[in-house]
Parts: C-alpha cells; structure tokens; sequence
C-alpha cells in the first residue's frame, strides 16, 4: 500500500482515540499493563535492550517505555495500556531519490517470502491463518511501515516471526520482483506471439493511483514544494518510471535500508514486553551488528523568492463546468516535524484557517463562489521531514487563477489584523478532549501512526504522545501574548519566501499522451531486446504462470487453529424504555469515558417515491443550513463548541430472513462530553422543530463540494460503485442503495450543481422535511456510563417530547409495510421495539402463517439480470458481480460466508492479482444476502468475469481441503470478533434488530460448516441459472463489451 502526502489538519489527533474491547472498570484506567510498564528502571538492561525512559502519559491511559538495542542501536517503544487489542509495527527510514518506487516495490516483495517462511506469499496465507484485527504494509514519501494487531497472545507471536523475518530476511526472488513489480510479459503468457506489455501489481497500482486528479495535484505539490531530495520523487513509484527498475536494484536497496540501525520497532497493548524483546532478539536482532545507515533527510534549503509553476491532468467527465476544471494552491514550507510544540501549534493554526463555514478561508475561497472546494491536500501537512501548509481551490476558471491568490493573500492580512474568534479556539480545545475520550478499536495503530514521522526523523516519540502537555503550553502562549497566533501567521505565511503556486489545468489529450509515453518507453524496451532475451522473457512468463498454478505448501508457517477460537461471544446488555409514553429508547451502559452517544432512527416509509433521490442531499444540508434560531454559522459554531459532531445518514437495513423486505430510514447521530448532553440535545431540538433551507448561496457551495468530492471519490471506490450497481436488481432494496449512495447519486448531484435556479430542489428538501422530522416511527439509543443514564433519560425525553407528531396518521407511500418486534435477547430488558419494513406480496402468505403479520403488499419483485459498463477514462477497471443468495438467519448464509472467503483465498487472489496482476480481488458475502465478486485496479475485464465463474466451477467441484477450510473459518472469525467499541455496543440490534441469539446462532452455524455444505451451497446458488446476477464494471473503452447487446454502455 503507498501513501503519498498528508492529511487535512489534526488528522493524526482524530484519530488518537481509545482502544480495547473489553473493560471491567466504566472508565479508562491504568491497570495492571501500566502498572508493569511502571516497575522499569532506566538503564535496566532487558533481552538485549537497555532502557533508556519510563513515561506515564494519563491523557492517554497509557505507560511509554523508551528502549535502545545494545548491539544495533535499533530504537523501541512500548506503550503499555490495558487493552487486548495489542499492536506490533517495525518501520524503516527509506528516502529513495528516484521514481521507480522501489520502497513500494520491496514493500510487496519481502512479504512474497523469507528464509525461514520460504513458501510463496506468507503475508496473504497468514491472513487465513490468523485471528488478526489488521494486518498491512504501507510506503509513505520517506518510511516504510509493517503493522499487525490482534488479541490473541500466541497469534501475536506467529505474526511477530513472519514480520521479523519478512522485513529482515526475505528471499527476494526475482520471480517475485516480476510479479510484484514490474516485467515485459506476452499479452497471453501462453503464446510466444501475442504482443508484450508491461505488467505487475504495483505498476497497475499506480497507475490507478493517477487516474485520481488529485493524487497528481498532491504528489506535485510535494515534490516542487520540496525539491532537493527525496520528497522530489514518487516513493510509491510513476508508472513511467517503474520499468527503469532492476532487480540488483531492489536487493541493494534491502541491504540499505532494512537494517536494524534504521529501525523503529513499536509495541502496544496488555501484553508482557519481555516476551516481545526476547523474540525479536533471538530471531532477528541477535543476527546484526550496529552500522551507520547514513538515511537521514537533509533539510530543504529555504528559498529566497516565491515560485509558480503549472501542471496538467485529465478532464474531469462529472465536472459541473467544462470550462471550470483548473485547480491551484498556495503551499509555504514550515519547520521541522520534531519541534513537537510548534507542530502542534501549527495544526491548530491550520484547523481554525481552513475547518467549517466560520473559518477564514472558507468564508474567502469556498463562499466566493469561484470553485466547487478547498484543493486537494489542503492544510498543515506533517507528515515529511519539514512541514508544510498548502491552501487553495479546485473547479475555478483558468483565468480566476490570480484572483484566487489575492484573496489567499488578503485573507492571511485580515488574519494578521483581526485574529480568531476566542469561542472557536475554545471549541478546537474541546474538540482535542473529544478525540481524547473518544474510543475506538485501533488505537495502537493510530498511536503507530500519530507517532511515526516524528520518530522518523529523530524526534521525541513519547513528547508527541503529551498532548496535554502541548495543550498547557499553548493556552500559556495565548494567555502571555494575546497576538500569538497572528504572528505566526505573520511569520509562516506573509513573510514566508519558500512559497509555492502550483496551478493544474485539464488537457483533453493528457490520457492519450500517457498511453504514447508508456508505449514508446514499451517499444524502447522491446527493440533493444536480442532474440535470446525475447526466448528467456517467453520462458520466465510460463515460469511465473506454472508458479502461480502450483499448489503451495504453507506447513512452513505458523496458525492457529479453529479451537483457538472463542465458542461463545459475550453479551451485551441493555435496556429497551418508552419515552414520551411511546418512543422506544435503548439504553446501554459502557465505559464511554465521559461521552455520551446518541443515536435517532426515522422511517422514509412515507416518503415519495420521488423525492428518495434527494434524501442523501437532505442529510447533507439539514446540519450546515441553520434552524429559526441560529444562522448557518452560529449553528456550526454550536455544534463545534458543544458536541464531537452531528451527522444524518440515509440508511437502508435488510431483513435478517427475507430478502425482499427491508427498512428505510434517517439514521441521527451524535456525541459529547457528559457535561454537554443538555446542549447537545438543544440542537437536536432546534434542527428537528425549526430547519432552515433559505439560505440559497450556502446551500449552492455545499452542493458544489458535494459534487466534487463524488467524483473525485470515484477513483478510489471504483469497485464499491461497481457492485452497488451490480446488486441493483437483485433485491427491492437494491435499488435504494444505488440511489442513495451509486452512480446515479453522483450524476444527480452533478445535475443539481448544474443547474441555476435551485428553488425546485429546496421545494423538494421541504416536502422531505415534513415526513421525516417528527416522532412517527422513531427510535432511540443512548450508550453512555451508568452514572449518566438517569441524565440521558431526561434529556431524550424532553427531546422527543418537542418533536412534532402528524396529527392524521400518514399512510406510507406504496401499501406494503410490515411491523415486525424485534427480539431483545437474554442480555436485555425492558420494553421491545417496533421495525416498520417495506415488503413485497409473494411473501404475504408465507410472513403470515409464520408470524402472524398483517399488511397490504404491492405486486411481486422478480430479480432480473443487468450488465452495466460505465466509460471513465482510466487505464485500469474496477469490477463486479453480485448474486442474490440468502439472508442472514439462513443456515446458508454461515456456508456461503466461509465459501466467500475460501474462494478468496485459494482461488481469487491467484486468478486476479497474481495471474491477471489486479491491485485487489475476491468474493465477499453480505449481510443483505448478496454475494459480491470483485477486483480493484484491475487491467483485466472480461478475464476477470470469467475467473469469477471459474472459481464458481472450482468450488462446485470442492477441490479444497479440510485445511483450507480451517483457514477459511480462521479468517471469517478474525471479522466476527473484532474488537467492538464502547460507542458501537449494542447497535447491531438497535439497528438491525440482531439479538445476542441470533449472532451466537450463526456463530455457531460458521463453527458447523462442511466440506458438503460448501459444496452445496456452490451448486445451489452460485452456478449458471440458479441465482439472478448483476455485473457492473468501471473503466475505459472497451472493444469487446461494446459488441456485446447484453451489455448497458453508460
């Protein structure tokens, strides 16, 4: 995986936030892994390890333990906390100085195979053979990082030995470096007169990483900002550049750079650290002297004038206005990352220039109306050696390039004058104690992350971590020097001569001038080829093709086993109470820290039909336009200063055993400090009683931003657009997922951003409005600490008692609804809610006779087949394929599950990616019943297709073992039981009505599944003409598909 650039301000702080699954205590404590930490003595001497620092850091519940290697000087970090999900991550400085992306490339390849773990590919097998809640590698611009997570002690020390020896001694065949990398292979490897292409995984990769516009903008941006080493290159690699890469090259780099002297290794979680340094000791560390890996980054020589500079890219075919596609920004060269006081400084700087509609730059760029929104990488970028901070607009008119950056320049003077408003510094300061509280499963690896730059650079790991400390320091600042942050402001961006302009134009020919560069650097390559070379280019394709087809001993590798599996799965309690006399509210009391979660469902089941296609725009605006009371403004500001964030999301929730029948909805949802619940639920109040939707120019810059950020989604979630599309008409709720969140809302959104008279659409927001926002059909949750459920109780029904309700009972739109209980389960008490479910009448006898339900219904849904193509210029294909299978509580649905995975694993992943060289391939089952194939980044089409339905014929024939299936259950548990965060417990049956029963029901169905039942389930649903498939596809052009009249060419 690569990464290039940084994220928007804060983006490591947002993600600083609690871990673990399981606590006895209702708050954050420091327990007994702290404790431990604690005994350490600095200069104690450990497995070969001194250590050097023993830090407690309260804010984060945590005990660092700073520690060097004796013989190697590799550097360590233990961050002791009580939470089962425990991290690993060792990470390299790697500063490559050209493009050929060979960090990115040696990234896959050592996971290909070691000396001790010989077998080909042990990172993707261990997957299988693992109960792991992550496993991954990434190349940023100047390290390279291998992290894990599990809760499994043994598990822990089997993926420990595959990394160690992964990142230290792999086998690096050049086999493996063709694969991954790049090679000249006959189109069909089959035939010696089929024409050579380049082909390999991280060559497709990065091709379709520049296929997205503002990847290309980011990565300019870096390397012209920063041009004296390696942040000038492409570490993940230009596809251009990537066949100059030689496979001497890969091992010298290795031999550089995966050394222990350039080594940072991090621990985190309740596990014992001696166990950890005792076994990277003795199975890597011990094999090593220290050396000097002379990696470091030299700092960029500061300019003396400001540049300019002017790229292209491709059109954008979703853009609102052809003629309004030009993009630029303003980025200034900052200090270095390892000053963690001025980082943190310049973050907060950076949030309060460019975060929400009371901003500064938000107020100059976005509500000009000059663009659709901010450009990409906006913000404080932290992530290279020196920061940097880059400011800017996308989808404005060529010739509004010089206005953009005199408002940029007048914006920082009006800055430097006026200051910030003291109440959105106080609700940036709430904000850092929200994410602090806030607690989520991956909190190892987004400490791993937090601290990573800092450390790669030589900075202070554990200063990074005191962030309450950082916080003293700048409210100190402040309170001595009322002008602090305008003279930053003065000396960063106004008297700042190291200053970047970079501006991107479209060029309608910018695709095909690609193609012409790689084919020439192709026929370049081709004729200095000897004949000889052409034979042994032939030969090593069927070497590779025989590899690939070969049946792979993996005994060589560690695994758990299916009895290291959990048999049962713990409950969770609850309490279901009525509200206002009838508004079903479920209270479930966790270690929330001192948050409260709340969460309102409401039913679309009135709604128009009409009008569904406009319900995700609704949600969007309902927050950010401003109620009777408030502007949009003052509501923003509210929402900042007194809760973590308010969001609506359409949702639409399948039936657990009816395919054809499913709920419709608005999920509201929110969070806050305790302190706050009174304020919070004041604005719930405020949006539900009295929206505003006249505010037309704030509501035009949001749709603008909507519709860009659609499309420039598009290239990274080509394959969840593709199968979305393809499960269309496989369901009758098929169709509502494509029109709230497919293609057809991006074109919608586009149409909308389009058009100059928006009243039609505000007309329709207000109809949309007065079907959802009241009490019918609602439902509640509260997740918060026992002491504060007599308070949440309070408050949610003063809540819900303001709600309007409709005086005369609507009927739903089309006469087909279902009331159908939901089942609390052992774990809870109290009162059972209602789910009101859309449904179709050839279930009517059949939900009759079992349960008693009593409802009008509409005709017959008949799933039928459709195949879409849409055409995007992209040099790669994202695909899918979707079948109509069975729901959740069928006995099936468990088989079909571990199928999924088992065809993954022993079939897909060789077809696709290794064979076919796609970035990303598989099968999935979802919970609705749909059973999804996929690829991503993928060269192939209809190849693709077809491997799809070889891997149906391959499991029909149950060529798999007894083993693979182990393997297979191994990793469908590893998603199963995956860490749940106090935030989210419980909601599986507030939103799904999925009891603690039924969850251990299929559990128990996923231990029971079969070499025959797998077997069955193949025959049954997945071969020609038993199921209804759906196939859609995303890419360019296609010759073949175009011929073919099943096909619907969009």
């Amino acid at each position: 995986m690569w990464r290039c650039g940084g994220e928007r301000a804060f983006a490591a702080l947002r993600r600083l936030r609690g871990g673990g699954a399981q606590h006895k205590a209702w708050r954050w404590s420091s327990g007994k892994a702290c404790e431990r930490a604690l005994q350490y003595t600095v200069g104690e001497k450990i497995h070969g390890f001194t250590v050097e620092q023993v830090t407690s850091v309260p804010e984060l519940f945590l005990t660092a333990v700073k520690l060097s290697h004796d013989n190697t000087g590799a550097r360590y970090l233990h961050l002791a906390r009580e939470d089962r999900n425990n991290t690993f991550s060792v990470q390299f400085r790697t500063t490559p100085l050209d493009s050929t992306g060979v960090p990115h490339v040696l990234e896959h390849t050592v996971l290909c195979g070691s000396q001790k773990y010989p077998c080909r590919d042990p990172f993707f097998k261990m997957l299988n053979r693992s109960l792991s809640t992550f496993m991954n590698a990434m190349t940023a611009s100047d390290n390279t990082r291998y992290p894990f997570s599990t809760q499994n002690a043994k598990d822990f020390q089997n993926l420990l030995s595959v990394y160690l020896d992964a990142t230290f001694f792999p086998c690096l065949r050049e086999l493996d470096f063709w694969y991954e990398g790049w090679r000249l292979e006959h189109e069909n490897p089959s035939d010696p007169n089929s024409p050579l292409i380049f082909k390999g995984v991280v060559f497709n990769e990065m091709k379709g990483v520049f296929t997205d516009n503002e990847s290309i903008f980011a990565q300019h941006l870096q390397n012209k900002l920063l041009p004296d080493h390696t942040y000038a290159v492409v570490s993940g690699g230009d596809p251009l550049c990537i066949p100059e890469l030689t496979w001497e090259q890969l091992k010298q780099f290795h031999a550089t750079y995966y050394h222990p002297s350039n080594a940072r290794f991090l621990t985190y979680g309740n596990f014992p650290l001696e166990q950890h340094l005792e076994q990277i000791q003795n199975e890597a560390l011990c094999k090593f002297q220290k050396i000097e890996p002379n990696t470091a980054v030299p700092s960029q020589k500061p300019w003396n004038e400001p540049r300019e500079c002017q790229i292209t890219c491709g059109p954008d075919s979703f853009a609102r206005d052809a003629s309004k596609q030009t993009t630029v920004s303003v980025a200034f060269l900052l200090p270095d990352i390892t000053d963690t006081s001025e980082t943190f400084t310049l973050n907060l700087l950076s949030s309060l220039l460019i975060d929400g509609p009371n901003s500064p730059f938000y107020k100059a760029l976005i509500e000009s109306g000059l663009g659709t929104d901010f450009s990409p990488d906006v913000g404080y970028n932290g992530y290279t050696k020196e920061g940097y901070f880059s400011i800017g607009l996308q989808g404005i008119a060529e010739t509004d390039i010089q206005t953009v950056k005199e408002l940029i320049d007048r914006t920082f003077d009006e800055v430097i004058e006026k200051g910030f408003e003291s109440e959105r510094i106080e609700a940036l300061l709430q904000k850092i104690e929200i994410q602090l509280k806030h607690q989520t499963t991956g909190f190892g690896l987004a400490l791993a992350s937090h601290v990573a730059s800092c450390w790669n650079h030589d900075g202070d790991p554990v200063e990074r971590l005191q962030i309450g400390g950082q916080i003293a320091k700048f409210k100190q600042c402040l309170a001595e020097n009322p002008q602090f942050l305008q003279q930053k402001v003065q000396q960063y961006f106004k008297n700042n001569r190291h200053k970047l302009t970079l501006s991107m134009k479209p060029d309608d020919n910018y695709h095909e001038e690609q193609k012409r560069v790689e084919t020439t650097k192709l026929n370049q390559k081709i004729n200095s080829l000897s004949n000889q070379d052409k034979q042994e280019i032939y030969r090593k394709g069927l070497e590779l093709r025989d590899q690939q087809s070969k049946s792979q001993d993996a005994s060589c590798l560690p695994t758990l086993t299916v009895s290291d599996i959990e048999p049962s799965m713990p409950i969770t309690e609850f309490e279901v109470a009525s509200a206002a006399g009838e508004i079903p509210v479920q209270f479930c009391a966790q270690p929330t820290n001192g948050m409260v979660y709340f969460r309102a469902f409401s039913s679309l089941n009135t709604l128009p039909e009409e009008l569904k296609p406009y319900v995700p725009l609704f949600c969007n605006v309902l927050t950010k336009l401003g109620t009777g009371t408030l502007n949009c403004r003052e509501l923003s500001q509210q929402i900042e200063l007194k809760t973590g964030g308010m969001t609506v999301t359409p949702q639409v929730f399948p039936d657990d055993s009816h395919l054809d029948t499913y709920e419709q909805g608005l999920l509201f949802s929110s969070l806050c400090l305790e302190r706050n619940l009174p304020d919070m639920m004041h604005l719930w109040m405020e949006i539900f009683n009295n929206p505003s939707f006249e505010d037309e120019e704030q509501f035009k810059v949001i749709v603008r931003m909507t519709a860009q950020e659609l499309s420039n989604g598009i290239p990274a979630s080509g394959h969840q657009y593709a199968t979305l599309r393809a499960s269309r008409t496989l369901t009758p709720a098929g169709q509502l997922d494509e029109t709230f969140d497919g293609m057809d809302q991006v074109n919608l959104m586009k149409q909308i951003a389009e058009m100059t008279d928006i009243q039609p659409v505000l007309g329709k927001l207000l109809m949309i409005k007065k079907h959802t926002l009241k009490r019918d059909s609602m439902r509640c949750s509260v997740i918060a600490t026992p002491q504060q459920m007599a308070q949440a109780e309070k408050e949610v029904g003063n809540f819900i008692g303001s709600l309007r309700q409709s005086k005369k009972e609507r009927k739903p739109v089309r006469p087909h609804v279902v009331e159908k209980s939901i089942h609390n389960g052992s774990g809870a008490t109290g009162c059972q809610m209602i789910k009101k479910l859309i449904t179709v009448s050839d279930l009517s006898t059949r939900l009759q006779n079992e349960l008693g339900w009593a409802f009008c219904a509409e005709p017959t849904f008949e799933p039928w087949q459709m195949k879409t193509h849409f055409v995007l210029p992209f040099p790669v294909n994202f695909i899918g394929e979707c079948v109509r299978t069975v729901p959740f509580t069928n006995p099936d649905h468990a088989s079909l599950k571990i199928l999924a995975r088992l065809m993954t694993a022993k079939f897909l992943h060789a077809e696709i990616r290794e064979k076919g060289g796609a970035y990303g391939g598989g099968a999935k089952l979802n919970y609705n019943g749909i059973f999804t194939f996929y690829s991503y980044r993928d060269p192939n089409s209809t190849e693709t297709l077809q491997a799809f339905a070889n891997a149906v014929d391959w499991a029909k024939s149950g060529k798999f073992t007894q083993q693979d299936i182990d393997e297979a259950k191994l990793s469908v548990f590893s998603a199963v039981d995956a860490p749940v965060a106090p935030s989210r417990k419980g909601l599986d049956h507030f939103l799904f009505g999925i009891s603690d029963e039924m969850q251990q029901m299929h559990r128990e169905q996923l231990f029971a599944v079969t070499h025959d039942s797998l077997t069955s389930v193949s025959n049954r649903y997945l071969g020609v003409g038993k199921s209804t498939h759906g196939i859609a596809l995303l890419g360019p052009e296609n010759e073949k598909i175009s011929k073919d009249p099943s096909w619907i060419i969009r």
